[in-house]
């Protein structure tokens, strides 16, 4: 069963059009190229400007592991290093209940 990984993300306001772009550029066609990787968005909160979702979905535990050690993650940190504003991103993992 996929599983559905949540990292919750706030950058300041006045650079999220930069995270925005970094993410579309850089970050998603490396997540996606990820064996396992089944999908990816970044979602945008529309209540609080700089607050955003990186929603992906995986085949399964271990693919989420092996991109987790893999060097497009590292890769990834690279790029969104110093766009966080305040707490440190928080990581969910969900899967389809039933």
């Amino acid at each position: 069963m996929p599983i559905a990984r949540l990292i919750y993300v706030t950058v300041k306001p006045e650079q999220a059009a930069e995270a925005e772009r970094i993410w579309k550029e850089d970050c998603a066609p490396l997540m996606i190229r990820q064996p396992g990787c089944l999908s990816e968005e970044l979602l945008k909160c529309l209540d609080a400007p700089g607050e955003y979702i990186s929603y992906s979905e995986w085949q399964d535990q271990a693919s989420i592991e092996r991109y987790r050690t893999s060097p497009a993650h590292e890769e990834i940190k690279k790029h969104t290093r110093g766009l966080q504003g305040g707490s440190p991103p928080v990581v969910k993992r969900y899967e389809v209940a039933g």
